[in-house]
């Protein structure tokens, strides 16, 4: 007699704690105690076919009438639980999204009105106090329940998004108190007018715009205050950056940023850049921008060691990449270099999931070359924003566009990506794909996927592709 698995808890139940000798040696029925014989079979219950207890036919359809029924009685009843627990979950979600997204509203009103200078020192401070509390105010994110779906990225995005809001805040909140602070205290005809060569009529009001102290003052002005810091060195230019702008070594020695808005154009167009164009430059730039803080460096040992990404992986992931750090760019002409730190806070983020499906986290690598990779991501997006600071947005973008002419001059979002893109199409056209990935099927979206997405035929796809050297 088969007995299905949904009844097997009922038939255990109804099985007797203290089993008699004729139940045990297989006599009598253990549901029923009848005797066995020629009208009564006796179905073994186990543990084996031969030893155990035993039940009868009869019973045992009992029970399983019984179990089935329960069965059938709980589905609709844990069917309606798992709507109204989806239900719950998704107002919760809902509201906790409405949350985020207000206090970040709030949060670009604050940092608007504190760089306006249109209201008062004083409600600025009370503006963020508030602001903060708010903040502060804002629940965890709710856990979805177990019968509903783990949920997307959106609560993670919004916190995101609503983090980088509060600290734009925060910065725009403590520029404007502190220059507030400044003025207050100065006399009426202030002697640093005279440093600053203000110019005639100047109102003695001065903001970030009017002062700056250098990249060491900080240091000197602490140890008036008994507090020791060594003075870090100014990041030196790169062997192929000196080169390439022209850098003798006598220069070299002065780690000085370089005025590339002179000698980068010319550098560009040797590699078919037109420096003029705006859309292109921010492009080449991006690229980059991803190659010299995420490509390069620690990330080849975390490809090489065990559990490291593929390349099909890196490929995809570097391809988002390149659409965050042309976004942060872009940015970054209205907001200032800080919008690059967005790319930077996902390029280094060690929990979030690669590109094109794959399930790669820097987390699973060693720690210790993870420290460093963030470290690397950290140090080359504040190398570009400090050239963009210093020398302006324009120079910043030559900047990161004079090193992906260097290092990636055909990857994607570079004007030698369509040429790559079109010479691994005719490869891959007289390939045998009897193995390959099925998104390689059609070979005209392949094309149009490679040229305006590549990371949307995924991983998988993108390592078979890098396997047979399609792309260089």
């Amino acid at each position: 007699m088969h007995i299905p698995s949904y009844a097997h808890g009922t038939i255990r139940a109804a099985l007797p704690t203290m089993p008699t000798s004729r139940q045990v040696g297989g006599l009598d029925c253990c549901l029923c105690d009848e005797p066995f014989g020629a009208d009564l079979a006796a179905v073994p219950l186990g543990p084996t076919p031969t030893s155990g207890l035993f039940g009868c036919r009869p019973c045992l359809t009992r029970l399983v009438t019984r179990a089935r029924r329960t069965r059938d009685t709980a589905r609709p009843q844990d069917a309606r639980r798992a709507r109204e627990e989806s239900e719950a979950w998704l107002s919760a979600r809902e509201r906790h999204l409405a949350r985020l997204d207000s206090v970040r509203q709030a949060a670009e009103a604050v940092t608007g009105l504190a760089r306006d200078g249109d209201i008062g020192a004083l409600r600025v401070a009370w503006l963020s106090v508030s602001l903060e509390s708010a903040y502060t105010w804002v629940p965890d994110a709710p856990e979805p329940p177990a019968s509903v779906d783990r949920e997307g990225p959106e609560l993670r995005d919004e916190a995101f998004r609503l983090d980088l809001a509060m600290m734009t805040a925060r910065e725009a909140v403590a520029e404007r108190l502190v220059y507030h602070l400044i003025n207050e205290a100065q006399v009426e005809e202030p002697e640093m007018c005279e440093e600053l060569e203000c110019p005639e009529g100047c109102s003695g009001r001065h903001d970030s715009a009017h002062i700056d102290c250098g990249p060491d003052a900080v240091f000197d002005d602490l140890t008036e205050h008994g507090i020791t810091v060594e003075k870090p060195q100014s990041e030196p230019l790169s062997p192929w950056l000196a080169s390439l702008l022209g850098k003798t070594g006598a220069e070299e020695k002065h780690p000085s940023l370089p005025a590339v808005e002179e000698q980068a154009p010319a550098v560009l167009a040797r590699y078919g850049i037109d420096a003029e164009d705006t859309d292109v430059l921010v492009s080449a730039a991006a690229a980059g921008l991803v190659a010299d803080s995420w490509r390069e460096g620690p990330l080849g040992r975390i490809q090489e060691a065990d559990g490291g990404p593929s390349e099909g992986e890196i490929l995809a992931q570097s391809v988002d990449l390149y659409r965050r750090a042309r976004a942060a760019l872009v940015a970054a002409r209205d907001d200032g270099p800080e919008a690059l730190l967005a790319f930077a806070a996902v390029a280094s983020d060690v929990d979030l999931p690669w590109a094109g499906g794959s399930r790669f986290m820097l987390r699973t690598a060693s720690g210790s070359v993870v420290a460093e990779f963030v470290r690397h991501v950290g140090d080359r997006v504040r190398f570009a924003a400090e050239v963009m600071r210093e020398q302006g947005w324009r120079a910043g973008l030559l900047h990161g566009a004079v090193s992906a002419a260097s290092k990636a001059p055909t990857r994607f979002g570079m004007p030698g990506w369509p040429d790559a893109v079109a010479s691994a199409m005719k490869r891959l056209a007289v390939l045998d794909r009897s193995g390959a990935p099925e998104a390689l099927a059609d070979l005209s979206a392949v094309e149009a996927a490679l040229l305006e997405a590549p990371d949307r035929l995924g991983a998988d796809t993108l390592d078979w592709i890098s396997r047979q050297a399609l792309l260089g």
